[in-house]
């Protein structure tokens, strides 16, 4: 994975799409996703954690390709039933 942390020099679809097979192939990512950051200005790549995991918030890069990486524990996503 690039790890870059200098300036944004491509859109953050195209980083997310050259990224997002590489993140969502750790165990314990259940999504990946542009969101923006506290200051509701800034993009970012946000990935989705199953739980809490010290050892897998290492793996995961803060920067890709200039633009800041966050996780967020949202647990395991699953299809909601039909009636």
């Amino acid at each position: 994975m690039k790890k870059d942390i200098g300036p944004v020099q491509r859109d953050i679809n195209a980083v997310l799409e050259d990224h997002n097979a590489e993140l969502m192939a750790l165990p314990g990512v259940v999504g990946v996703c542009i969101s923006l950051l506290e200051d509701q200005k800034t993009e970012c790549i946000k990935v989705l954690l199953a739980r809490k995991d010290r050892n897998l918030q290492k793996r995961i890069p803060r920067m890709l390709e200039g633009y800041r990486v966050v996780t967020e524990v949202t647990g395991e996503f699953r299809p909601m039933g039909t009636r």
